[in-house]
């Protein structure tokens, strides 16, 4: 396992003149103030005297964003692409598993952005066991329409590059945008950035298994085909057949309905037979974006001419804007989730969320596991203060965190972070000096059962 922080990373930018606006780095201020124009009125009536921002806009993003401003809090979440709902909207309608286990509401924050899903109907959003499947062009609507909702302000296409540090204390980010770089400061930040990008930037330790990450996917969108012909076709053998003329290949996949129906997604296997890549690392990741967008081609090429009567038109339609990662840095908190821990369902005191569905080392490893408590000091980077994580890159080994990406799991770890930022900026406290009780109290009223850890999952047979 590789741990790291950002220690040159601020020297780089320094010296490529990228740092500036109150952030301690040594660039020249006149570098920095010739190719920053000022923030219009608009942005900085949005960004001023902000208690809680979220940066990240994934499912993570979005359960904390909703989480702090239904406690009230003047909540600001941003994200880098154009729009809200993380891989659950690059992927292009792959289920967002775990948001009902076993059929049940599991917070009012979950059911607030479903609610607001199944009112665009059934071309939106159809219903399994424990997962939604989503036209993706309703669920980025649907986010916003939760958003609005509980008054919580957002942007997109603002992206975080570096962190706003003071005697050790997260204050806040710098973020780039059309009209240059700028810092947004909060009372407490929650990095919800899957990459743990904010903990990173800031210098806290972060934890990476380089060598064993999981597979990097580009998901794809496919029509002309129906339901029937697809149930037809033998999917499994096409890549035996098609590999000496499309060697980019995976060695199978699956197709899938988006909630309407007449299209087909594709989440597979991705880059696992191309190579160990990291997400975070610029040349590796533009290669394996890169290979990804020639895999898709071949994948689809391999069906028409491989795939017999039944895939011969099948057209390719979209693939999203960016690969999926299952994996990259977390971050080292107070405490580190093991496997262990989600095998035998442990359960702690400080519990503030659970997480259900399978083991999954995405196509490398997949197996039953129990119902297991996510503890408050997971969520709590161990050195650094007024930042909390949520998602993919809270405080877990590398198998740990696969047991726990399920999209609801995220939401729900960043419920759980939102509603301790409120807290921690409504008392003018550090997250790390409350009371663990009353955020437990606060997801409580918000209708999460924290004593669902042991419980087993023999019965749950779809994919978490």
């Amino acid at each position: 396992m590789e741990t790291s922080s950002s220690t040159n990373r601020r020297r780089f930018l320094a010296t490529a003149g990228l740092v500036g606006l109150g952030v301690t780095a040594a660039a020249p201020k006149q570098a920095v103030a010739s190719r920053v124009e000022p923030m219009s009125k608009r942005w900085n009536e949005l960004a001023e005297s902000i208690d809680v921002l979220v940066v990240g806009g994934g499912p993570a993003g979005i359960g904390a964003a909703l989480g702090a401003a239904r406690k009230g809090a003047k909540t600001l979440l941003i994200e880098n692409h154009a729009f809200f709902g993380g891989v659950g909207a690059w992927c292009l309608g792959m289920p967002i598993n775990q948001v009902r286990p076993g059929g049940k509401p599991r917070s009012q924050v979950h059911e607030l952005l479903i609610e607001r899903l199944a009112a665009y109907g059934d071309q939106a959003v159809r219903f399994g066991d424990h997962q939604l499947w989503c036209n993706v062009e309703y669920l980025k609507v649907a986010v916003l329409d939760a958003l609005d909702q509980v008054g919580c302000k957002y942007l997109v296409d603002t992206r975080a590059v570096d962190s706003a540090v003071e005697e050790n204390r997260v204050v806040g980010v710098v973020v780039a945008t059309k009209q240059g770089l700028a810092t947004i400061r909060a009372r407490t930040v929650v990095d919800c950035t899957g990459d743990a990008d904010v903990a990173f930037f800031a210098g806290a330790e972060t934890m990476k298994e380089s060598g064993s990450l999981s597979p990097i996917t580009l998901c794809l969108n496919l029509t002309h085909v129906t339901q029937e012909q697809v149930r037809r076709a033998k999917i499994g053998e096409i890549a035996k057949r098609a590999r000496s003329k499309y060697p980019l290949i995976p060695p199978d996949w699956g197709l899938g309905t988006v909630s309407h129906s007449h299209s087909f997604y594709i989440n597979h296997a991705g880059t696992r037979n191309l190579g160990q890549f990291d997400a975070t690392d610029p040349v590796e990741r533009s290669e394996a974006e890169c290979l990804s967008r020639r895999q898709i081609v071949q994948m689809s090429q391999a069906m028409r001419e491989f795939g017999g009567e039944e895939l011969k038109e099948i057209e390719l339609i979209g693939a999203g804007p960016q690969m999926g990662v299952r994996e990259t840095r977390r971050v080292k908190g107070m405490y580190v989730l093991t496997e262990q821990d989600a095998l035998d369902g442990r359960k702690f005191d400080d519990v503030i969320a659970w997480r259900s569905g399978f083991l999954d080392i995405g196509f490398v490893r997949f197996q039953q596991m129990k119902i297991h408590d996510v503890p408050y000091r997971a969520i709590l980077p161990e050195k650094l203060d007024g930042l909390l994580v949520a998602g993919r890159c809270i405080s877990a080994t590398h198998v740990a965190a696969a047991a726990g990406k399920s999209m609801g799991n995220c939401m729900a770890t960043g419920h759980a972070a939102g509603v301790a930022a409120a807290i921690a900026a409504a008392r003018k406290r550090l997250p790390r000096d409350l009371a663990v009780r009353e955020v437990q109290d606060a997801l409580r009223g918000d209708g999460v059962d924290l004593t669902r850890g042991g419980e087993s999952q023999e019965g749950l047979t779809d994919r978490g």
